[in-house]
C-alpha cells in the first residue's frame, strides 16, 4: 500500500523550500518597491500553512519510501509545487485565469519556458525573478535538490533519484547519493555564476544577468524581455549564451570530471557527447548555408543565428536571437529534429536525449550485421560498457509511448482548430520541454496565450510527463500501481 504519511511529510518539507524561494522574491519585490510585495507575502503565508498541515499529517511516518511511493511522491511534488507557484500570479492580479497561471508555473518548473504572457516586460521585478527561480530549481529536479539539501529526510532516496533522473542510464559520482547530489549542485552553481559574470561583462545589468543566467543553465528560456536575448542586439552576449547553453546540455557527471578533476579528455571519450557535438555542428552548418543562400545573411550573422538556434532547440532552452519563422521551411525540420532529440542525459535539457539516439544507431547497426551473420552474438556497448537487454527493451517501449502520446495530443489539438504545423510542434515542444514552437499562428517568438484552455491543460500534462521521462507519471495511472500487493 501507499505510505501516505511519508508522502505528506516529504511534500510538506518541499513546500517549505518553495516558501524559501518565495522569500527571495519578496526581497526583490521590496527592493524595487513594486506592487507584487503583498502577493508574495500572502503566498508565503498560504504555502507555509499548507506545509504545516502536510507535516502534521505526516508526523508519524517511518521515513521509508518504497519504489511505488517514490514514483508517486516525485510526480506529486511537481504538481504541488506548480499549484502553489500560481499564488503570486493570481493574488497580484497579473494573471486572472488559474489555467494560465498553472500553465506558466508548470512550464517554469519543468524548464519548458513556454509562456502565455504576451508582455513579460509589464511584470514587476519580483514576478520576473519568480519565473526565473522556478525553472532554475526545476533544472536539476525539485526532489533531487531536496536529496542534496536534506539527505536524512527519508529513506529510499535512490528510488526517488531513479524516478526523477533523466536518461536511460543513471550514473553517480559517489556511493552516497546525497554526496553525488551535492557535487552536481556545486557544478550547477559554478556554471550559473560563471554565466552571470559573463553576461554582466558583456553589458547586461545585474538583474538581467541573474535572470538570464538562471534561464540559460536551467535550459529554461524564460526571459525578462519580450524579445529574449535579441533585445540586447549584442553578438558577444549571443555567443556567451550559446556557450553556456551548450555546456548546460552536457551530462553533469562529465562536467564534474572536466571542471573539478581537469579531465577534459573524458568529455571526448563519451560517445553521447561526441554525438551531441556532431549534431550541433552539422545542423548549425546546414542552417548557416540556408540562411546565406535564401535570406542573404552574411557569414558571421548566419553562423551566429544558426548555432544559437540549434543549441537553443537541442538543449530545449528556447531563448532566441532571431525569428526562425522567417527562415526557409527546411530549417524548421532541422529545428523540429533538435527539439525532439534533446541534449545529453544527466543534464538540465529535455527531449529524448542523445544517449538514446546513440543506442538506437548501435541497435540499427547490429541489426544489419545480424542479417549478414544470423548466428553471431552482437553485444551493444556504450563507452566500452555492454548494455544489457532490459535497457534496450525499455528504450523501444519509451519511443513507442513517446510516439503514441505525440500522435494523440497532436490529433486532439488539430480537432480544436489549431493548424497542423503548430499542433505537431506544440506537442513536441511540450513533451520535450523545449518552449518555442514553429508555425505561423504561434511562432517561435510568440506566447501561447491564444491556445484554448483544454490545450493548455494538455500541454501542462505533457510538460510533466516529458520532464519525468514518461513512465514515472504514466505508471501511476495503471491499475497494478494501486493494488495492495
Amino acid at each position: 500500500m501507499i505510505d501516505w504519511k511519508t508522502i505528506y511529510k516529504v511534500l510538506g518539507s518541499l513546500l517549505f523550500i518553495e516558501v524559501a524561494l518565495m522569500l527571495c522574491c519578496l526581497g526583490v519585490a521590496l527592493g524595487y518597491q513594486e506592487d507584487d510585495s503583498m502577493a508574495f507575502l500572502v503566498s508565503i503565508i498560504i504555502t507555509s500553512f499548507a506545509g504545516l498541515v502536510l507535516k502534521f499529517f505526516g508526523r508519524k511516518s517511518d521515513n521509508s519510501l518504497s519504489r511505488r511511493d517514490a514514483y508517486l511522491v516525485v510526480t506529486l511534488s511537481w504538481v504541488v509545487f506548480s499549484l502553489f507557484g500560481t499564488t503570486p500570479f493570481l493574488i497580484s492580479g497579473y494573471l486572472t485565469s488559474f489555467t494560465d497561471a498553472y500553465f506558466e508555473c508548470m512550464s517554469g518548473f519543468t524548464t519548458t519556458g513556454a509562456t502565455i504572457i504576451d508582455d513579460v516586460e509589464a511584470l514587476p521585478h519580483g514576478l520576473l525573478f519568480w519565473r526565473s527561480l522556478m525553472h532554475w530549481i526545476g533544472g536539476l529536479g525539485i526532489v533531487f535538490f531536496t536529496i542534496a539539501l536534506l539527505p536524512s529526510l527519508v529513506g529510499g532516496s535512490v528510488k526517488v533519484f531513479a524516478a526523477e533522473a533523466t536518461g536511460p542510464i543513471k550514473s553517480k559520482l559517489h556511493p552516497r547519493l546525497s554526496t553525488s547530489a551535492k557535487w552536481i549542485w556545486v557544478i550547477y552553481l559554478i556554471l550559473t555564476a560563471a554565466c552571470l559574470v559573463a553576461y554582466y561583462a558583456c553589458g547586461m545589468g545585474w538583474f538581467d544577468s541573474i535572470n538570464y543566467s538562471m534561464a540559460t543553465t536551467a535550459t529554461g528560456g524564460f526571459a525578462t524581455h519580450n524579445e529574449s536575448i535579441e533585445f540586447f542586439r549584442s553578438p558577444s552576449l549571443e555567443y556567451c549564451c550559446t556557450l553556456f547553453t551548450f555546456l548546460s546540455g552536457v551530462n553533469f557527471t562529465l562536467l564534474y570530471a572536466a571542471i573539478m578533476k581537469f579531465k577534459v579528455k573524458d568529455l571526448f571519450r563519451s560517445s553521447e557527447f561526441r554525438f551531441y557535438l556532431l549534431v550541433v555542428l552539422a545542423f548549425s552548418g546546414f542552417i548557416m548555408f540556408e540562411l546565406m543562400l535564401h535570406n542573404d545573411y552574411d557569414v558571421e550573422h548566419a553562423f551566429r543565428s544558426g548555432i544559437f538556434q540549434v543549441v537553443s532547440f537541442i538543449t530545449t532552452t528556447g531563448l532566441f536571437n532571431d525569428d526562425a519563422s522567417k527562415w526557409p521551411h527546411v530549417t524548421w525540420v532541422v529545428l523540429a529534429v533538435c527539439m525532439s532529440l534533446g541534449a545529453c542525459s544527466g543534464s538540465t535539457s529535455g527531449g529524448l536525449k542523445c544517449i538514446r539516439g546513440t543506442m538506437l544507431l548501435k541497435i540499427v547497426r547490429n541489426e544489419f550485421r545480424q542479417i549478414l551473420h544470423p548466428n553471431a552474438v552482437l553485444p551493444m556497448k556504450v563507452d566500452g560498457v555492454n548494455v544489457p537487454l532490459q535497457p534496450r527493451v525499455t528504450l523501444l517501449a519509451f519511443l513507442t509511448v513517446y510516439l503514441l502520446l505525440c500522435i494523440f495530443i497532436s490529433f486532439s489539438m488539430i480537432v480544436m482548430g489549431i493548424d497542423n504545423t503548430n499542433a505537431i510542434t506544440i506537442t513536441l515542444s511540450s513533451i520535450g520541454n523545449v518552449g518555442p514552437t514553429l508555425g505561423t499562428e504561434i511562432g517561435p517568438t510568440m506566447s501561447w496565450s491564444m491556445l484554448p484552455d483544454l490545450a493548455k491543460w494538455e500541454c501542462s500534462l505533457m510538460m510533466l510527463i516529458g520532464r519525468l521521462e514518461i513512465f514515472t507519471v504514466l505508471v501511476i495511472f495503471t491499475p497494478e500501481f494501486w493494488r495492495r500487493n
